[in-house]
């Protein structure tokens, strides 16, 4: 556990470790561009050889072909050309890529940089995100090779130049670095479950903020070793109007892979919360509601669990729920839920005890997905949005579609924001909802199945590599908050070396 856990083959350092190598070179460069002239950048860029002669890096020669220079040598360009390749001339008020950390430190969320004697008062407001979060875990979910990933990574935008021109990785020079760092990560990682079930972990994209779903590449790893009567269950992130949301219009549009059947994970607990149960307090013992019998309460939070029925079922994918059991939970209780999805159209509805009784405990439930796999061929994805759409359409059709909101507020800073990336050519990209998981609305607190509400968008965020715009639903942090007493109080070593306080 503690190596699944902890650092496992280190992804996500890989991932920290090129992130904020990519916020570094553009900090770099925009503070060596703003103390030299256009020749002192060009005679330190392309230094000239001790013959005299001058080459480009390897890296260089992709910003020289988007100049319309490729092929050119140092020589060939005009004093003119020389600038336009030296200076990138980035506006520092349009910097769009912050740095990570993979540790929930809500103190990072603003920050200043450039604050030392060195910097020569070149200081601006920038911000982390949490690691998960970063674009380039996105592209790693979402790329299909090497070479793909090569290509992404080159064509994430990290700021804006004056004159209104994205700027790139590329642009910087250090998409081939990123790259290397990147390299084993595209591996996935090959671990069995406690009965020996082969696992293929790969990639965690914060399912709040990015996509949230497992990566292509071990989905097309599985599907090759299952064969074609095989079976392979993925991850979609949670809820179905985040996690399968996200799922069909971003990956599936990706990688063109078309899911047979969809599993939603439900619990009686969670439903007599969205059925107006008393609130969940981390550390404190449940209140009697949850592990009491209130079939009515039960009943009453199914609404959200429809809802997710109906939205699942509406990208044409027909639907298995797993009620997964608790002991507390009655026989009325669990046969109330499987009522209300049944007639909600799911294709069946199984109570699943996997969790004390290990893979005996789900077998009923696997027949059943095997069943719903073989019950009809599936036809075509509807996704929620046509690809030629606006940013605002495709905004407004997750939000008034997926979620039943009845309209978007725009805040001035997500307006700014996607009328430059309608400039720059960007809105044909899907949209990435930054998303409450606790609610169809942004409020967290608005449980069961609210609608006719406002969506609240406070800025655009542009994911050009991972290749789709991310919008951020009202408050939504892009690093979270330590609680007032977090995992780490329960974590140490015992006097032989093991690690405690992970289970």
């Amino acid at each position: 556990m503690e190596d699944f856990n902890l650092h496992l083959t280190g992804d996500i350092h890989a991932i920290t470790a090129a992130h904020n190598l990519c916020a570094a070179a553009l900090e770099t460069r925009m503070f060596h561009e703003s103390t030299q002239t256009d020749e002192q950048l060009w005679n330190r860029l392309v230094p000239p050889g001790r013959d005299g002669s001058r080459a480009f890096a390897l890296n260089m020669r992709r910003r020289l072909e988007r100049l319309g220079l490729g092929g050119k040598a140092p020589e060939e360009l005009s004093g003119e050309q020389r600038s336009a390749f030296v200076r990138l001339d980035v506006d520092p008020g349009r910097v769009g890529w912050r740095r990570v950390v993979d540790v929930n430190d809500r103190h990072l969320r603003s920050i200043t940089v450039g604050q030392g004697p060195a910097e020569k008062g070149l200081s601006r407001a920038t911000g982390y995100d949490i690691s998960v979060a970063s674009e380039i875990m996105a592209v790693l979910a979402l790329t299909t090779s090497l070479a793909d990933m090569r290509e992404r990574l080159g064509a994430m935008v990290v700021a804006t130049s004056r004159s209104g021109e994205p700027v790139t990785a590329e642009d910087l020079g250090v998409a081939g670095a990123l790259t290397v760092l990147m390299k084993d990560a595209l591996e996935p990682t090959l671990m069995q479950t406690l009965e020996a079930t082969p696992v293929l972990v790969h990639a965690g994209p914060f399912a709040n903020i990015a996509h949230g779903n497992s990566s292509v590449v071990a989905d097309l790893v599985a599907l090759k070793l299952v064969g074609s009567d095989g079976f392979v269950v993925t991850e979609a992130g949670f809820g179905a109007d985040i996690g399968v949301e996200k799922f069909v219009n971003i990956k599936c549009r990706a990688s063109g892979l078309r899911p047979s059947a969809a599993v939603l994970v439900a619990t009686a607990r969670a439903l007599k919360m969205h059925g107006g149960g008393p609130a969940v307090v981390a550390g404190a013992p449940l209140a009697d509601a949850y592990r009491c019998e209130d079939v009515a309460l039960v009943q009453a939070g199914c609404c959200n669990l429809v809802r997710h029925i109906e939205n699942v079922r509406a990208f044409g994918i027909p639907v298995v729920v797993c009620i997964n059991r608790f002991a507390t939970d009655s026989p009325a209780e669990l046969a109330a839920i499987r009522d209300a999805c049944l007639a909600a159209g799911a294709a069946d509805a199984v109570v699943s005890s996997h969790h004390g009784e290990g893979g005996a405990g789900a077998a009923e439930l696997a027949r059943a997905v095997v069943a719903a796999c073989e019950a009809a061929p599936p036809g075509p994805l509807r996704f929620t949005y046509a690809a030629e759409a606006g940013i605002k359409e495709k905004i407004e059709a997750v939000a008034c579609g997926v979620y039943r909101a009845g309209g978007v507020e725009y805040k001035p800073a997500a307006e700014e924001a996607i009328a430059l990336f309608g400039r720059q050519g960007f809105a044909h990209l899907p949209i990435c909802m930054a998303k409450t998981q606790y609610s169809f609305s942004a409020d967290a607190a608005a449980k069961g199945a609210p609608s006719g509400f406002t969506l609240p968008i406070r800025d655009v965020r542009l994911s050009a590599g991972a290749q789709f715009l991310v919008a951020l639903v009202g408050e939504m942090p892009t690093i979270p908050g330590l609680p007032t007493r977090p995992c780490y109080y329960d974590i140490d070593l015992s006097a032989d070396g093991k690690v405690l306080g992970l289970s």
